[in-house]
């Protein structure tokens, strides 16, 4: 087998997570040639990118979904949740090799969570997602748009531009840097985005060598909680668009799946449970329901 070129952003935290997918492909194939292929995206080309809309717009992730359908690369490696809803055709998801903890976490100068920010701190976030449910908990603070990657936007904090952030735990413990976290947010006090901590391993559908090695590596309890999740965001999408974080746990042959949207404003949430067999099932259902609630159907 000639060398695996794998695809992924450049950044220090692509690369950190490309290399943990790296490791589980050797143990899987020792001996196999690898090829880091970094690949610039508009995330990566610093302070003059456009602001992102939100999450899932695929603005992180294109580029190098483009690189593997014409053959540049064979594996691309994303953070799941940058990845849009809607698949490209040839294109196959092979693998979720693994989840690093999917919580929220505030970095900030003041101690404490997010309860303890004195009236009028600058919260920095750029996500529709975190910020409706910073505001129903504090509508009393202010909420920027934030820009850069994990360490930028640490950074900016520390420099005083914004007095907190909300950032994914995974991406401060994946760099190092966990012990930034002032508060660590659980699932009752902010849901994270549908496969949030997960990493997609892809690549093209016709690819069969390439496909069986991820495979291999896939782990199937991740992908059953991420199934939920992802058709839950996508019958969002789909039906109405509005902000939504969803977060599915597997108890034995049971999956429990809460998700929340937020609109105009207000978050209405909502949780379900069923058999593990019926993840896609169970995100739909509830989707429909928030939507409903929502008075979208």
């Amino acid at each position: 087998m000639t060398a695996l070129r794998i695809g992924t952003r450049g950044s220090k935290l692509a690369l950190t997570r490309t290399g943990l997918v790296v490791d589980r492909l050797r143990t899987a194939r020792p001996g196999v040639e690898i090829v880091i292929v970094t690949i610039t995206t508009p995330a990566g080309r610093g302070q003059s990118a456009p602001l992102s809309s939100g999450e899932g717009a695929g603005w992180r992730t294109a580029a190098i979904q483009q690189a593997l359908a014409s053959g540049e690369i064979d594996i691309a490696i994303h953070n799941y949740k940058d990845l849009p809803t809607k698949r490209p055709v040839g294109l196959v998801i092979a693998s979720v090799p693994l989840r690093e903890d999917s919580r929220e976490a505030l970095v900030s100068r003041h101690p404490g969570g997010l309860h303890e920010l004195p009236p009028g701190s600058v919260v920095g976030t750029s996500s529709p997602r975190r910020e409706a449910q910073v505001r129903e908990v504090r509508p009393d603070v202010a909420v920027r748009p934030i820009r850069g990657g994990v360490e930028t936007r640490v950074a900016q904090v520390d420099a005083g531009e914004y007095d907190a952030t909300v950032l994914e735990l995974a991406g401060l413990r994946q760099l190092g840097i966990e012990s930034r976290a002032g508060h660590v947010f659980g699932f009752e006090e902010m849901l994270p985005a549908p496969a949030q901590g997960a990493l997609a391993a892809e690549c093209r559908a016709d690819d069969v060598r390439t496909r069986a090695l991820l495979e291999s590596i896939d782990n199937p309890a991740i992908r059953v909680a991420v199934t939920a999740e992802r058709v839950f965001l996508a019958t969002i999408d789909g039906g109405c668009g509005f902000p939504a974080a969803a977060h599915a746990e597997q108890f034995g042959t049971t999956l429990k799946l809460a998700g929340l949207i937020a609109v105009d404003g207000r978050i209405i949430r909502s949780k379900m449970a069923g058999p593990v067999a019926t993840a896609g099932s169970l995100g739909r259902a509830l989707a429909e329901e928030l939507m409903a609630l929502g008075g979208q159907r």
